[in-house]
C-alpha cells in the first residue's frame, strides 16, 4: 500500500467515525423523544401521543439502517462482488427513505385525517403534556441537526455521504415539524378548532414525503450507477489528454462504486509511430499517475487503440488489466495474433 492510500485509508476511517457518532447522537435523540411521548400519552391518555411514540420509534429504526450501512460498505471486495462493497450505503439510505416515507409521512397524514374525522377535544391536560414533549423534542432534534451540520460543514462531506445526509435531512424536517406541531396545537388551543392541529399534522406528513423522495431519488442515482462530478471527469480527461502518447482521447466513462471508489474506463488513441513495446509501460504509468492524482480511481481500465501511420490498417484494442503492472496487457492484432510476429 502506497503512502498516499494509507492517507486515504486513515480519512476515510475517521469520516466514518464522524459519521457513526453523528448518527448515534440522532438514535439517541429519537430513543428520548420516544419515551417523552409515551410517558406524556400514559399520563395524558392520549392516544396521538402514543402513535408519536411508535413513529419516533420507527424513526430510530431508520438510524439503524444507516449504522448497519456505514459497517457492511467498508468489507473488502471479494469473488463475488470485486468492486466492493461501497454501494450498501446507498441501499440501506434508501431503506432509510422508505421508512421516512411510509412511517413518517404516511403515518403524519394520517393523524390528520383522524383528527379531522373525530373532532376530538383534547383535555387540558393532554394540551401541556403534547407541548412539553414537543419542547423535549425540540432540544434533542436540535442537538442532533447542529451535530450532524458541524460535521457536514467542518469536513464537507454532507454532499457526499448518503448516512449523513439521511440525518441532516431527518432532523432539519424533525424541527420544522415541532415548530408546525406547536404552532397547531396552540391555534387548536385559542380557538377550540380541531382543524389547526389536524392541518400542521397533515404539513408535516407532506413535508416528510417530499424529504423521502429526495433522499430515495439519490439513493436510486448511486445505486443504478451514476457518474462523478463534471469537474473530476473534466480533469481526468484533461490529463490523459495532455500526455504525448496520447493522439485522442476517444471515449471517458466513469461511475461511483461507493464514498471512496470511483470506476474509470478510458478508449484512448495513441500517437501514430509509437513502439508497440512501450504500450504497456504507457499503460502503467498512466494509471499509476491517475491513481496518485485521484485516489479514489481505485478501479481503472484503459482500452488503447495504436494509431495507424500512412498506410497501415488500424489494429485492433490493447486491452490493459485495472491494476498499476502487475498483470501483464494484451496487444492483439487481427486473428489474436501479436502484430508484428
Amino acid at each position: 500500500m502506497t503512502g498516499t492510500d494509507e492517507k486515504g485509508d486513515r480519512g476515510s476511517k475517521a469520516r466514518d467515525v464522524r459519521t457513526r457518532i453523528t448518527v448515534l447522537v440522532a438514535l439517541g435523540a429519537n430513543l428520548v423523544i420516544a419515551a417523552a411521548k409515551t410517558a406524556a400519552g400514559l399520563f395524558a391518555g392520549s392516544s396521538a401521543l402514543l402513535s408519536e411514540a411508535a413513529h419516533s420509534v420507527a424513526d430510530s429504526l431508520n438510524e439503524v439502517f444507516l449504522l448497519i450501512a456505514v459497517r457492511r460498505s467498508k468489507r473488502p471486495a471479494d469473488d463475488r462482488h470485486p468492486f466492493g462493497y461501497g454501494k450498501e450505503r446507498y441501499f440501506w439510505a434508501l431503506l432509510a427513505a422508505v421508512g421516512i416515507f411510509v412511517m413518517g409521512g404516511c403515518f403524519s397524514v394520517y393523524q390528520g385525517v383522524q383528527a379531522l374525522r373525530t373532532d376530538q377535544q383534547e383535555s387540558l391536560r393532554g394540551y401541556v403534556a403534547g407541548l412539553a414533549v414537543l419542547g423535549v423534542a425540540l432540544l434533542a432534534d436540535g442537538a442532533s441537526l447542529v451535530r450532524a451540520l458541524h460535521q457536514a460543514r467542518r469536513h464537507g462531506e454532507g454532499a457526499t455521504d448518503p448516512a449523513l445526509r439521511t440525518v441532516i435531512a431527518e432532523d432539519a424536517t424533525a424541527v420544522a415539524g415541532v415548530l408546525l406541531a406547536a404552532a397547531g396545537i396552540g391555534l387548536h388551543l385559542a380557538t377550540g378548532q380541531v382543524a389547526w392541529e389536524a392541518g400542521a399534522s397533515m404539513g408535516i406528513g407532506v413535508l416528510l414525503l417530499c424529504v423521502a423522495y429526495r433522499l430515495a431519488r439519490e439513493a436510486r442515482d448511486r445505486l443504478i450507477g451514476e457518474a462523478v462530478d463534471t469537474e473530476l471527469r473534466d480533469r481526468i480527461g484533461d490529463f490523459l489528454a495532455s500526455q504525448p502518447e496520447i493522439d485522442k482521447v476517444a471515449a471517458l466513462l466513469t461511475m461511483r462504486l461507493g464514498l471512496d471508489s470511483v470506476l474509470v474506463t478510458a478508449r484512448l488513441d495513441l500517437a501514430p509511430g509509437l513502439d508497440s513495446e512501450k504500450v504497456e509501460l504507457v499503460c502503467v504509468r498512466l494509471k499509476r499517475r491517475i491513481a496518485a492524482e485521484w485516489p479514489q480511481a481505485d478501479h481503472v481500465f484503459l482500452d488503447i487503440t495504436k494509431a495507424p501511420g500512412p498506410g497501415e490498417i488500424p489494429p485492433s484494442p490493447v486491452f490493459t488489466a485495472p491494476d498499476t503492472g502487475t498483470r501483464s496487457s494484451r496487444l492483439l492484432g487481427r486473428g489474436g495474433r501479436v502484430p508484428g510476429s
